[in-house]
């Protein structure tokens, strides 16, 4: 059997190994559902609340119903009781909900944890090589056209995956997302936070970039700390004049970025700092949102 659970929101455990959805789910035909992704580490999820949270903002945003939290809690909670049982290693926890077969019937739910990808620990440790793509769209267009989705994790992520297939055929690890105006956006499973000095600044989420939970709890333990944190118009020659960049997600953590298009960014005096701040801000992400 492999390293890897699978639990319906029925609490139901699966075979991994075990195909579980129908052919016409809806998550498999249209893309038409939403997920979030949560690090466990020591035996306990990473920021609950605050993936719970976007997973109901991401449900309005389709019309899905309205997630019962303490059903996706319980279901988070046995998730990671199984993994714990298989391994005391780090795993990534996906939630899924879809809008259920095409012929009708209920959403579908479920929970899967496995292995974090290899990948992870060579970013966290060394870093990643990142060129800017143009994403086509002007930072106004999310307010414009609500329909598109942009503030909402979709399983739609067919471009994303391109976009890294692409940064991989030129030699990169990821990708820098701008806009038709030549702001920077976000990665395709990350938020961009660069660093002047001791100011941290990331695009703003109205700029229709998905709201990083990483992020937010980054900077109420930065600010904890004397930093000064910011929401601003980043452009790619800020990227280069920065003192550090970084692409932050829930479980790659802080991946500072090395080289963008080709040219070798610095190492900043704060890089220790960053990465450590980010983990204590997952690991601690639910206490820091309660108590601010």
């Amino acid at each position: 059997m492999s390293e890897r659970v699978v639990v319906t929101l029925d609490g139901q455990v699966h075979d991994a190994d075990t195909p579980l959805l129908c052919a016409d789910d809806l998550a498999v035909v249209r893309g038409d559902g939403i997920f979030e992704t949560l690090l466990v580490r020591g035996g306990a999820p990473c920021g609950v609340e605050a993936h719970l949270a976007r997973l109901t903002a991401s449900a309005a945003a389709l019309d899905l119903p309205t997630p019962d939290l303490d059903e996706w809690r319980l279901l988070v909670a046995q998730a990671v009781d199984e993994w714990s049982s298989l391994s005391t290693d780090e795993g990534a926890l996906r939630l899924v909900l879809s809008r259920g077969r095409e012929s009708g019937g209920d959403p579908t739910g479920f929970a899967t944890v496995g292995p974090v990808h290899a990948r992870v620990s060579k970013a966290r440790s060394e870093g990643v090589s990142a060129i800017t793509l143009a994403r086509g769209y002007s930072v106004d267009f999310a307010a414009d056209a609500p329909w598109q989705l942009m503030g909402a994790k979709t399983l739609s992520y067919a471009t994303n995956m391109a976009a890294l297939r692409h940064a991989a055929r030129m030699g990169a690890d990821d990708v820098v997302y701008t806009s038709s105006e030549g702001r920077v956006l976000e990665g395709p499973r990350s938020t961009v936070v660069l660093a002047r000095g001791k100011t941290l600044v990331t695009p703003p989420a109205e700029h229709g970039i998905l709201a990083g939970t990483t992020v937010d709890a980054l900077f109420r333990v930065a600010e904890g700390k004397g930093f000064t944190c910011e929401r601003a118009d980043v452009y790619p020659a800020d990227l280069v004049a920065a003192d550090g960049v970084w692409l932050v997600s829930s479980i790659t953590l802080a991946a500072r970025v090395v080289t963008l298009n080709g040219v070798k960014l610095g190492v900043p005096e704060i890089a220790e700092d960053v990465r450590s701040m980010v983990d204590t801000a997952v690991e601690t992400a639910d206490a820091e949102a309660a108590d601010s």
